[in-house]
């Protein structure tokens, strides 16, 4: 027979990962989110995969699941992610062709408010299946990003939408081998979804494609240039100088996790936590939208070649998401305070560039990333007041994988630091509400970027100044 308890947990579960699966699929943030509860948010996130405190520990180190309290557990929570990311134009130059002005587009705005905040849910459930065995299940949103500019603004032919989305779910289990020692062990199945949008200079692209051919084919700049200009005013005459082009697409992967705990003493406990890559091939459709007929441009090149650089069709991007090692400890100062600290690495390298390839494997472009490994570093606190408050603090150093020279429109990322402030505050014997606050701060961050071609796409040369507030609160139960 079901208990009462457990059937109750169960229907909130089921209730609570579709509430999860639709809110993430609306909203996304940064590119990595930290935010996989509540709990430790007031923190900075130090020490989660030592820290045990609730069933979200599943998602930091499921070995932590045997240092919980007997029965089922049950967290929920979510934290609302508010970033601003505003660029200022430090000596832009406008897409164009000095020789064509038929190729050439207003320099426009600097893009307004790029930053879009995001709601990301988390829901954790836990249980015992045999003496010192436990199970789990957990479902977050571990990868995000959405930036996303006014659509006249100076890096629209660069970017104007980035939105990517992970939803990870992450079975798990946990052996107390004894008293001071478990392991625990997760599979993890993601479903990423993305969009990417930015306009289309046409008359500069066709500009730049016709002038390419015919100095191949001739040799001859001055020929090529007078060919590349009577194609761009041609394209120019339709009116149709500025379309967009957006590509969508989603694949699923399986990846794995795994976790130590140890109990080195009664007031400390050490936590080891590796999460494995995600290897993603996503699949999906480019579409152009406002630019001139196929027939505009088969009159200018009558083999098809440039009215396939146009053409709507499907798209593939191989994607390689990062591994990930953390080291967390908890260490009990006394009856009132528990200090947390962490590091965390993270493989970024494993993303060197972004190819988008047609299904014809003509490639529809390349944009190098370069990314670099990086480090994480957090220390908090936990003051209990008395039997009801805990007061939570914390601060953490986070590197970006983005180096100077390769950033881009799309992830204008740099270093950031965290400050936060949290609360708990004990309902019951059984149940708890987390509360918290962070703010980070980002370095100012340089840009100096043409996506490839200048004049084709513009000169983007400025700063972004950002930084993100991140507001959480997390219910969890045990029965």
């Amino acid at each position: 027979m079901v208990r009462p308890g457990i059937r109750k947990t169960a229907a909130s579960l089921a209730v609570a990962s579709a509430l999860a699966v639709g809110y993430s699929q609306a909203h996304a943030a940064a590119f990595a989110l930290q935010e996989q509860n509540a709990s430790g948010l007031g923190n900075s996130f130090a020490g989660q995969a030592a820290a045990a405190e609730n069933a979200s520990t599943i998602y930091f180190n499921p070995a932590g699941m045997s240092f919980l309290p007997a029965g089922p557990q049950f967290s929920l929570g979510g934290d609302y992610i508010k970033p601003s990311t505003k660029f200022s134009n430090g000596g832009s130059t406008a897409a164009g062709f000095p020789t064509s002005p038929a190729t050439q587009r207003p320099l426009g705005s600097n893009g307004g408010e790029a930053g879009n905040p995001a709601f990301v849910p988390n829901v954790y459930f836990a249980m015992d299946v045999a003496p010192n065995l436990k199970a789990g299940i957990g479902i977050s949103v571990p990868f995000g990003l959405a930036t996303e500019y006014d659509s006249d603004w100076i890096g629209r032919f660069q970017a104007i939408k980035s939105e990517i989305q992970a939803v990870n779910i992450n079975p798990s289990v946990s052996w107390k081998m004894n008293d001071r020692t478990a392991l625990g062990f997760g599979l993890n199945y993601q479903r990423i979804d993305a969009e990417l949008t930015n306009a289309v200079n046409t008359p500069g692209a066709v500009f730049g494609g016709v002038f390419q051919t015919v100095l191949g084919l001739t040799g001859n700049q001055v020929t090529a240039g007078t060919q590349a200009n009577t194609a761009a005013s041609a394209v120019a005459a339709t009116g149709l100088t500025e379309g967009n082009v957006k590509v969508t697409g989603d694949d699923t992967a399986w990846g794995w996790n795994i976790g130590a705990m140890f109990q080195l003493a009664p007031e400390t406990r050490l936590g080891l936590s590796y999460r494995s890559q995600m290897k993603y091939k996503v699949e999906g459709d480019v579409t152009f939208s406002n630019i001139p007929s196929a027939a505009t441009f088969n009159a200018i090149d009558p083999t098809g070649a440039l009215a396939g650089r146009f053409a709507n069709g499907k798209v593939t991007l191989d994607l390689k998401l990062p591994d990930s090692f953390s080291a967390a400890l908890s260490h009990k100062l006394d009856s009132k305070w528990t200090l947390l600290a962490d590091v965390t690495w993270t493989g970024w390298s494993s993303i060197q560039q972004l190819r988008i390839v047609r299904d014809d494997g003509t490639e529809l472009s390349n944009t190098p990333e370069n990314f670099k490994d990086t480090w994480r570093v957090g220390v908090g606190g936990v003051y209990r007041y008395n039997d009801a408050w805990s007061i939570k603090t914390g601060v953490a150093y986070d590197q970006s994988p983005v180096n100077n020279t390769d950033r881009t429109a799309r992830l204008p990322d740099n270093d950031r630091y965290w400050i936060s402030i949290g609360a708990q505050y004990r309902l019951s014997k059984t149940a708890t509400l987390d509360y918290g606050y962070a703010h980070l701060f980002v370095k100012n961050t340089s840009i100096n970027q043409n996506a490839g071609n200048a004049n084709v796409n513009g000169q983007l040369v400025g700063t972004y100044k950002a930084s993100i507030d991140i507001i959480g609160i997390q219910y969890s139960q045990s029965f």
